[in-house]
């Protein structure tokens, strides 16, 4: 692998993020990992020649030109960008309160987005970058419970997919990438926060969904440290994918969704081709 590539990572102190930093580390690269808490991060990843731990909050559109710049003065260059940090804000859409939604989309939409419109300029100017985003396939298909996660993820597949075609004529290149179920952190009590607003008539679904998703907590069957090592497998390949289905689950739910699309362009093609003027 090319030794030369500098990776900006997000959400690098603790699950799948502390393990693609890992993974760059050993394979010769130089890493920037970031996080909210700094020291989390240092204590995650030890300490390292290729290393630059740097303070990112990617709510915070300062913080990540900070980091950026941080990584310029370090490094030089940015090759790599990995949106990674993400929460989940759970529950049934009609008890989920707007602050709650908001502040999903806030952490799971707009900021990748604050972090890539940082790191853009720099790879403009190199003529080249990789940008790799962290999706789920919660932005494939919705879910149960998740409705405002959903949401910020199905935001990320239209704006990374629209993003492609505006920076493809500097040498860009970008890469969704769906995960299935992985044993990350996502479903701990620091990632996770299950609405406390209820309404009645959704009690007993509340409560088998709350039975369901506190239950996959360490238990999901995709491994992280594998994930990370297939994402150094993308980004060393000369044309990276569009998309990468990670995990044999998330390549179920795919065909799953061509599958639905098609029944249902099939049922009404005769009606859907019957517009125009």
């Amino acid at each position: 692998m090319n030794s030369n590539k500098v990776w900006l990572i997000t959400g690098a102190g603790r699950g799948m993020g502390a393990d693609i930093a890992r993974a760059a580390i050993k394979a010769g690269h130089k890493v920037i990992a970031t996080g909210r808490n700094p020291d989390r991060v240092a204590n995650a990843l030890g300490n390292h020649h290729n290393l630059l731990v740097v303070k990112l909050d990617i709510t915070d559109a300062e913080d990540a030109k900070a980091a950026v710049d941080a990584a310029i003065a370090k490094f030089g260059a940015i090759h790599v960008l990995v949106n990674n940090a993400a929460n989940f804000n759970a529950g049934y859409f009609e008890e989920l309160s707007m602050s709650e939604i908001e502040s999903q989309v806030a952490t799971s939409l707009f900021g990748p987005m604050k972090v890539t419109k940082a790191v853009l300029p720099i790879m403009r100017k190199q003529q080249s970058g990789h940008i790799i985003t962290i999706s789920s396939t919660a932005g494939l298909v919705g879910y149960t419970f998740c409705s405002a996660y959903s949401a910020s993820k199905f935001g990320i597949e239209g704006w990374m997919e629209s993003l492609q075609t505006e920076v493809e004529q500097f040498g860009i290149t970008t890469t969704i990438v769906n995960p299935g179920f992985f044993r990350t952190e996502l479903l701990t009590e620091e990632s996770t926060k299950y609405t406390e607003n209820t309404i009645d008539d959704y009690d007993e679904g509340r409560r088998q969904q709350l039975q369901f998703w506190k239950g996959a907590n360490g238990q999901q069957s995709g491994d992280p440290a594998k994930l990370a090592e297939a994402l150094l497998t993308i980004a060393n390949e000369e044309k990276p994918p569009l998309r990468f289905l990670a995990g044999a689950d998330a390549v179920g739910t795919a065909e799953q969704v061509i599958k639905t699309l098609k029944e249902q362009t099939d049922s009404y093609r005769e009606l859907s081709s019957s517009l125009a003027y």
